[in-house]
């Protein structure tokens, strides 16, 4: 099992910036790519960013140029630096593992952190 840990949301100013971070812990060595997704106030959950264990990045056009994901394996640890935030990216962030198929397939998810971009 894997557990994640998210934390760094909060309030901000368009324009502003945060950091997220998410801990994992557990069987960390089962996974090969983590990443964030959000899901805004009445819409679907999203895909803004993942990374590999190669760090290999892939972004969500809608944050590309101004999100940029990055890894601390020494603290098995994933962080989502966001600039230039604006009002349509208020959502909760969740912190998202996949385990490699040789283990089994399964999706981990961290319990969500808010973050609200006022105009």
């Amino acid at each position: 099992q894997v557990q994640l840990v998210e934390s760094g949301g909060g309030l901000v100013q368009a324009g502003g910036s945060l950091r997220l971070s998410c801990a994992a812990s557990g069987e960390i060595f089962t996974i090969n790519v983590m990443g964030w997704y959000r899901q805004p106030p009445g819409k679907q959950r999203e895909l803004v960013s993942t990374i590999t264990t190669d760090d290999s990045t892939n972004y969500a056009d809608s944050v590309k140029g101004r999100f940029t994901i990055s890894r601390d394996n020494a603290k098995n640890t994933v962080y989502l630096q966001m600039n230039g935030l604006k009002t349509e990216d208020t959502a909760v962030y969740y912190c998202n593992a996949d385990r490699r198929p040789i283990f089994g397939r399964k999706t981990y998810w961290g319990q969500g952190t808010q973050v609200t971009v006022s105009s």
